[in-house]
């Protein structure tokens, strides 16, 4: 029985980290879509926020289905739509499949991130609950990090770079699905759980830290979503380096120095966690204005990494602390309030700051948008030394 399980959590695992691949697989080959199908900045931005409706719908509308059916189903339906999210992006090499593409993979990740995480908890050999967790949101991390890096790798140096990558990951997504297949069910499906919405809600226990801890997330999301979305047009309309291995390696730091300081900060008290992560978030963004103002490669690409540094340990600092804060029986509906404002700072202002860079160009965007987000990010920090004070 314990080999059956540790065989299960490794394949939940793999099936998480091939999932999240695919959100940000297309990352760097917007730039050669742009050259083929035609469109501008602000449809790539549009085209990378989609895919957090998916999310969200997922989150809000599917948030406890398997707590009912089971995991093992809900896991394969993710796979399901992250293999047919590839196929639309094969198929279909429009703007409209890319729209559906990116949705699609946008479900994939939301009913895959909570059930293979209470998956990987119920399937962990030792029973620790600790390190299922930590194994889960590192492979999510590595997963959205592996995606740029693929198939930038692929578009460099492979044949058909708008194809290969996506025929890739729909192969592994298929492998990965085999696999599943034979997990055993960690959950008896239907076990005294009944389906319900999990409409976002913020108990009484929450609301003294949520807004500070929200504008954080919100910040360094909003970060991420710029690095994702417009980091390769900055590499190749103002930096002149068009490399699709380059680009995705970079967007490939970002997501590891994520992954990375979750790991080596979590022995960290999440309130001096925060804090801390908070203010290399700070420096982080300030240092990748002055990238964009001096146009050195070198610069854009440290500063990179030391915002997915910066957003790793304030990351897994808010968890922690909006989940030790909710009374459990409204923790799922406060965790979905909470994922609500991340995605939200993950897609609205990156769609924003595709509009701007239409009229002013991409340099002022790009310096604009990081002046608002350090803003924002020194606004929380002052509330967080404030209560840390108390």
């Amino acid at each position: 029985m314990e080999h059956a399980a540790r065989r299960g959590f490794r394949v939940v695992a793999a099936a998480l980290g091939v999932t999240m691949v695919g959100t940000t697989l297309p990352t760097p080959l917007y730039p050669a879509l742009q050259h083929r199908l035609g469109f501008d900045d602000l449809t790539v931005t549009v085209l990378f926020a989609s895919y957090a409706i998916g999310v969200l719908a997922a989150l809000v509308l599917l948030g406890r289905i398997s707590d009912v059916i089971g995991r093992r189903p809900v896991l394969l339906a993710a796979l399901a739509c992250a293999a047919l999210s590839a196929l639309a992006f094969l198929a279909w090499p429009g703007v409209t499949g890319l729209l559906i593409g990116r949705v699609l993979s946008g479900l994939s990740a939301g009913m895959i991130a909570g059930t293979a995480t209470a998956a990987l908890v119920e399937l962990e050999p030792e029973g620790d609950q600790a390190h299922a967790g930590l194994v889960a949101t590192a492979v999510n991390m590595l997963g959205l990090g592996c995606g740029p890096l693929l198939s930038g790798l692929l578009a460099a140096f492979g044949p058909a770079p708008l194809i290969a990558p996506f025929a890739v990951h729909l192969a592994l997504v298929v492998l990965t699905a085999v696999g599943v297949w034979f997990v055993p069910q960690s959950r008896r499906p239907g076990s005294g759980t009944r389906l319900r919405i999990d409409w976002p809600t913020l108990p009484r226990e929450v609301r003294p830290i949520f807004p500070a801890v929200s504008a954080v997330m919100f910040a360094c999301f909003a970060m991420f979503g710029l690095v994702a979305a417009i980091e390769p047009a900055f590499l190749a309309k103002l930096l002149h380096v068009s490399s699709p291995a380059l680009s995705g390696g970079v967007v490939f730091g970002m997501f590891a120095g994520s992954a990375v300081s979750q790991v080596a900060t979590r022995r960290l008290p999440a309130p001096a966690a925060l804090t801390a992560g908070c203010a290399g978030a700070i420096a982080a963004v300030c240092g990748f204005a002055l990238a964009l103002v001096s146009g050195s490669v070198a610069a854009l690409v440290i500063a990179t990494v030391a915002v997915g540094l910066g957003h790793g340990v304030a990351f897994r600092a808010a968890v922690a602390l909006i989940g030790a804060r909710s009374p459990v029986d409204q923790r799922g509906g406060t965790m979905s309030s909470f994922f609500v404002v991340v995605y939200l700072g993950i897609s609205a202002p990156v769609v924003a700051a595709g509009r701007a860079a239409g009229i002013w160009g991409l340099r002022v965007a790009g310096i604009g948008f990081t002046a608002v987000v350090a803003l924002l990010l020194l606004l929380a920090l002052g509330v967080l030394l404030r209560a840390n004070a108390r």
